[in-house]
């Protein structure tokens, strides 16, 4: 549980465009004790609020737009904060620590850092998944900015690994489990030869030992005992850890993967996989890095194609933290979206997905005041405002 200074005072945010579930409407929000107490559009109910609460502190929006605090259940871009460079490691508090500081910056009040148990990916390996997992945790019981949680994305091929992810789960240590099969020749990986070269682009290594890492991932995954995993789906549903795939590429993958337990579907390759997944109830999430350059850097599925068709349900930043507030006004520059279902897909949509959208999500009375504002500069949309729980975390002024 984060450790969140608590507010005991009201607060009034006057004069936005305030981004609901369902419209955007101009008003106020008034918060009370870090709780969003209700959402006032007449001048006679702003005031009748203020007479109540004379104490109340004002924030004035000045015409800008407020929406929820932005939910990202997939970012990896904490790897890239301990190792910028192949073979270049920082210390994993610092890392941490200066990573949460941009979070508030770009709109982002609920974090799902996305550690990645594997072989051969980066720091996807054991002692950076375990190091940041107790990092992350003794942290967020002391303080936090935002809401720091735990997205383990467990990569099906690493045997070991198996028995850490139950024994994570059985210690309540995780909030959201994904399965993952990085293994050539399917996935993200269908094209021979990509994985290879993805591996030594990104990691530094010699074509040598990435031909030793491919051997073992194929070796390990014809071992791969899926009733185990079903066990793991099963022991994340009853502690209502939500469970995702990752990289499905053909209906069967959908099939096979949803007796694992999984209610979302992690950057489908192909439209017809989005679709099978969404006609089976399953929320498609999709990358916002995606919807900013029009394209996967994978040549696979165009994010914003997904969403136009109605089967992309959930935008994520992926490995890229300042596209996802960005993407969401592009959807709607681009007419693929009004602004409200863009902003639920980075916000409620997420939440319920995850399920905690009884307190986080949207700008309805009784949810926490993870609130931001945004302006925007030559069309690019900026957060000048961030609140988490009621207290500012970020303030950006303009000269």
């Amino acid at each position: 549980m984060e450790h969140m200074q608590k507010k005991t005072q009201s607060l009034l945010i006057h004069g936005g465009t305030i981004v609901l579930p369902d419209e955007a409407v101009t008003g106020a929000v008034a918060i009370r004790d870090g709780v969003i107490e209700g959402v006032l559009t007449s001048a006679e109910s702003v005031q009748h609020w203020m007479d109540n609460h004379p104490d109340a502190q004002y924030m004035e929006a000045g015409g800008r737009y407020v929406l929820p605090g932005l939910i990202d259940i997939h970012c990896d871009a904490l790897e890239k904060e301990v190792q910028p460079r192949p073979n270049t490691l920082f210390p994993l508090d610092m890392s941490l620590l200066e990573f949460e500081r941009k979070l508030p910056l770009h709109g982002i009040t609920t974090m799902y850092h996305s550690l990645s148990l594997g072989v051969g990916l980066s720091l996807r390996g054991d002692h950076y998944l375990t190091g940041m997992i107790d990092q992350i945790s003794r942290y967020r019981s002391k303080r936090s900015m935002v809401r720091n949680r735990i997205h383990l994305r467990y990569e099906v091929s690493h045997l070991d690994g198996l028995a850490r992810v139950e024994q994570y789960l059985n210690d309540n240590q995780i909030d959201y489990l994904s399965f993952m099969d990085h293994s050539p020749g399917q996935g993200q990986y269908r094209e021979e030869g990509s994985f290879e070269r993805y591996v030594m682009k990104n990691q530094g290594v010699t074509a040598a030992e990435v031909g030793h890492i491919v051997s073992t991932l194929a070796e390990n995954r014809a071992k791969v005992d899926w009733d185990k995993l079903e066990h793991l789906g099963r022991l994340a549903g009853e502690q209502g850890i939500a469970v995702a795939s990752h990289d499905d590429d053909s209906s069967q993958m959908i099939e096979d993967r949803s007796r694992l337990g999984v209610s979302i579907c992690e950057f489908p390759i192909n439209m017809e996989t989005a679709k099978v997944a969404a006609d089976r109830g399953i929320q498609v999430c999709v990358g916002a890095p995606n919807v900013v350059r029009g394209v996967s850097h994978d040549h696979n599925l165009r994010a914003s194609d997904a969403i136009a068709a109605g089967v992309a349900h959930i935008l994520c930043s992926d490995y890229h933290p300042s596209s996802l507030l960005t993407a969401i006004f592009k959807l709607v520059d681009d007419g693929v979206a009004a602004l409200p279902e863009a902003v639920r897909m980075a916000t409620l949509h997420p939440a319920q997905a995850l399920g905690i959208d009884d307190h986080l999500g949207s700008i309805v009375p009784g949810r926490a005041a993870d609130l931001i504002i945004v302006d925007r500069f030559e069309g690019h949309p900026l957060t000048v405002q961030t609140l988490v729980g009621g207290t500012t975390v970020f303030t950006c002024s303009e000269r």
